[in-house]
């Protein structure tokens, strides 16, 4: 009897001991996962502010670009005005709209390595997790449109401005009284020269009346309309995210 008490005591213990090892790989188990944890939220935290970042940049772009379309428009508007009433011709502004709808706008967004690598499975947010995967797809619809319209402007636009013999005027126009592109990296520098107008006799009625150029600037207003269409669907975006973000990102 006193045999069988030390072994129930031996085996009371034993069971004792090993219970205490499993508590104690379990504690260690969930402060290691609570570590893991800790370390993916702060990384977390650093890829919510990289992303707001990126995307407030993208965003300023974007909205640059929006802007470029609707002074094209603009311009559009002006010149088929002159076109219409050729007794109102203002050559300073037939070629500031000229020029106006020969630029090409692209957007060309910030890319980052989150999407299709192990860092999108830190983002907890899954409204934001779908933006991100979305985001890619949406912006190449806007740069095919964008990639048209430059096509359009190279093969279209600019041979026929040649053609009328506007190109040599229409350039001089821009560069004389200084010029800083709406897109220039840096909006403090003013570039100014003089290429000097041409010695040619220029007839503005004969430009007015040029079919193929009353056809290119309907054809702008459709290409610029459906493109900024796209990019505001862009903006939306953006700033939906922007707000997401804001919103999983520590206050403190």
């Amino acid at each position: 009897m006193i045999k069988e008490n030390r072994a129930s005591k031996y085996l009371l213990y034993a069971i004792g001991e090993i219970i205490l090892v499993v508590i104690g790989i379990l504690i260690a188990l969930s402060i290691n996962n609570w570590n893991e944890k800790q370390k993916d939220l702060k990384q977390e935290q650093l890829i919510l502010k990289q992303l707001k970042s990126e995307y407030q940049s993208n965003l300023v772009q974007l909205e640059e670009k929006i802007l470029m379309r609707n002074q094209g428009l603009e311009a559009c508007n002006n010149l088929l005005n002159q076109i219409d009433h050729p007794e109102s011709i203002n050559e300073g502004e037939l070629y500031k709209s000229l020029s106006l709808i020969m630029r090409d706008p692209t957007f060309d967004p910030i890319k980052n390595d989150i999407v299709g690598s192990e860092k999108l499975r830190l983002i907890q947010n899954q409204e934001l997790t779908s933006i991100l995967s979305n985001w890619s797809s949406e912006v190449y619809q806007v740069q095919e449109l964008e990639l048209e319209y430059k096509k359009f402007r190279t093969e279209i636009i600019i041979p026929c401005y040649i053609r009328l013999g506007v190109s040599r005027n229409l350039n001089n126009a821009l560069w004389k009284d200084g010029y800083t592109p709406t897109e220039a990296l840096d909006k403090k520098y003013n570039h100014k020269f003089t290429i000097k107008p041409t010695k040619k006799d220029l007839d503005f009625l004969k430009v007015l009346n040029d079919v193929e150029l009353e056809g290119i600037i309907g054809q702008v207003i459709t290409f610029n309309q459906i493109t900024n269409l796209q990019s505001q669907t862009l903006r939306d975006r953006i700033i939906n995210m922007l707000a997401v973000i804001e919103n999983e990102i520590d206050k403190e």
